[in-house]
């Protein structure tokens, strides 16, 4: 049986522009765009219709299985609780962030985040979940660990994403000792000789492991034709480092060289949205309205606050960005760097995830999505 909806007076953000006009959805699919209204359809009350929103990293799945330090929440309830605020948020296909490697610096135990891989496979199939759900898998490279975790994913086809990360002090994110004291010493409340011994461990564990982990990890990406995400790039010689592994996408680069040269390597420079609302990076690190206003931002990610991704886009067009460029870093971009061809852009013929918006002035409303023509908020 056919299934149709059509949803009329809207300003629909394709592309290269924002039409006015009506969108069918039919089977799943988008099966028709065409301008002015149609008096059979759904009024949208001259509401966006945008693409479904496509988030390649979020870390907030973490904070629902672990709430507070040595809770761990029911793996069906967690994930449940993180999809309905996902969707609320207008996106639409998500990669949640599962940590490889785990060491003092935290992380977790063996088998726990296969466990929740499981959970997620299995929620899916029983139709729990309203977005769709991918996995981004984080490795911290420099744990001694991280390739007995990795291996437990090894014939997952929910991979699609894999980042190659190094938090240790002098690496990278914190090339400061300054951000690193702030970050970790204050955060776990250290002595000085405490924070001396931690951060001599992590860099030691860092010099051991993190050069022949990289090297082992992406070469089984590249035999899976798997996307592979550098991390926290600071230098020209780590964006080398990631051409050589045929990185394709760029996770919060932390310097603007590096993130001038992975763009102008063909790379998608992924920046966090929360780092467009506040205007600043929560780590001290660069701004992502810079590297927007240098044209050398693609992509953003809601990192720890799912309804950043839908916010962030409507401060950059208020700030001059065209909007259909704004929305392309949220749906159109990031669908393409992981090779997600069949969604991220409002085309016939593409998979009809949609998200009405309304913007009367500052904060956006998400009013209605649906995925795949289904509505599922």
């Amino acid at each position: 049986m056919t299934r149709e909806t059509v949803l009329s007076n809207a300003r629909i953000v394709l592309e290269d522009q924002i039409l006015d006009g009506t969108l069918v959805l039919r089977d799943g699919l988008i099966a028709d765009i065409s301008e002015g209204s149609s008096a059979a359809g759904e009024d949208m009350e001259g509401d966006f219709l945008i693409p479904g929103l496509v988030e390649l990293h979020t870390d907030h799945l973490e904070a629902h299985y672990s709430p507070r330090p040595g809770v761990r929440w029911g793996l069906t309830a967690a994930i449940q609780a993180h999809d309905a605020q996902v969707v609320t948020s207008g996106i639409t296909t998500v990669f949640d962030c599962l940590r490889m490697g785990s060491d003092a610096d935290g992380g977790f135990e063996k088998g726990e985040m296969r466990g929740m891989a499981d959970a997620i496979a299995q929620a899916q199939n029983e139709d729990r979940l309203r977005a769709e759900h991918l996995i981004h898998l984080r490795c911290e490279v420099s744990t001694d660990n991280v390739l007995d975790h990795y291996e437990e994913f090894e014939d997952d086809a929910l991979v699609r994403l894999v980042s190659l990360m190094d938090h240790a002090p002098g690496q990278r994110q914190f090339q400061t000792m300054e951000q690193y004291v702030l970050y970790y010493q204050k955060k776990r409340g250290l002595s000085d000789a405490e924070f001396a011994e931690f951060c001599k461990r992590q860099q030691d564990l860092s010099a051991r492991y993190a050069k022949p982990h990289r090297d082992a990890i992406a070469a089984s990406c590249a035999a899976r034709n798997i996307s592979v995400a550098s991390h926290d790039d600071a230098t020209l010689e780590h964006v080398e480092e990631a051409i050589g592994y045929g990185i394709r996408l760029a996770e919060f680069p932390t310097s603007v060289e590096a993130a001038k040269a992975s763009h102008g390597a063909g790379m998608s420079v992924l920046m966090g949205a929360p780092n467009i609302v506040r205007g600043k990076s929560h780590s001290g690190n660069i701004a992502a309205r810079d590297l927007a206003g240098m044209g050398v931002l693609d992509v953003l990610s809601s990192d720890y606050v799912p309804f950043s991704l839908m916010h962030a886009p409507f401060i950059l067009a208020d700030e001059g960005m065209n909007l259909s460029k704004a929305i392309a870093m949220v749906s159109t971009t990031p669908a393409r760097t992981v090779g997600l061809d069949d969604r991220g852009a409002i085309a016939r013929g593409l998979r009809a995830d949609i998200v009405r918006v309304r913007r009367p002035e500052g904060v956006p409303v998400v009013r209605s999505v649906w995925r795949q023509g289904k509505r599922v908020a």
